[in-house]
């Protein structure tokens, strides 16, 4: 593919983008990686460097989004020319996970040498896993709960150390005055 170029830059540097994508919530990890895999590839074989990949795991939208109420965020930096970004783009609008994608330009001449990337495959492999989200952890709290001796309930949540007591125990207060013997 030809490297557009913009007279507006310097020569010899690119400017530094952030893009942030949205996946399905029902994405399995196997998919993710090949999405990843996808845009890593767009923006090493157009000259690009990517500085950091990251995977923020499935959370609540603000809005609904075709359809979907939650998405699996992901967040990639990295330094690339303008032509960089449409490609992306466009390959981003024709993939079904992806549910809506934004990117912005966050430097202008950055020289490709200074920037060195941290990225290995080992970061690559992390942003492909997605953890499970808040709400799929409390469901998973509450059945574990369920299952105990006593039938679980809130009061799990308030005091998670505390010790059980069964309805037919007695608990005996402090000692008040009356309570003394004579």
């Amino acid at each position: 593919m030809a490297q557009l170029l913009s007279l507006a830059d310097a020569p010899g540097t690119l400017r530094e983008y952030e893009t942030i994508y949205i996946l399905r919530p029902d994405t399995q990890n196997d998919k993710v990686a090949e999405v990843n895999q996808r845009v890593k590839g767009i923006i090493e074989s157009m000259g690009g460097v990517v500085l950091a990949v990251d995977n923020w795991g499935k959370r609540k939208l603000a809005y609904e989004i075709k359809k979907e109420l939650k998405g699996i965020y992901l967040f990639w930096q990295y330094l690339a020319t303008p032509g960089v970004v449409a490609e992306f783009e466009r390959n981003m609008r024709m993939l079904d996970p992806v549910v809506r994608y934004m990117t912005i330009a966050t430097e202008r001449d950055v020289d490709p040498k200074e920037r060195q990337s941290q990225v290995n495959d080992e970061t690559y492999a992390k942003a492909a896993t997605t953890a499970a989200d808040e709400e799929e952890l409390m469901m998973r709290r509450t059945e574990d709960s369920s299952d105990d001796e006593f039938g679980g309930s809130d009061e799990d949540d308030v005091f998670p150390g505390a010790a059980r007591i069964a309805d037919d125990d007695v608990v005996a207060g402090p000692a008040t005055e009356d309570d003394k013997p004579e």
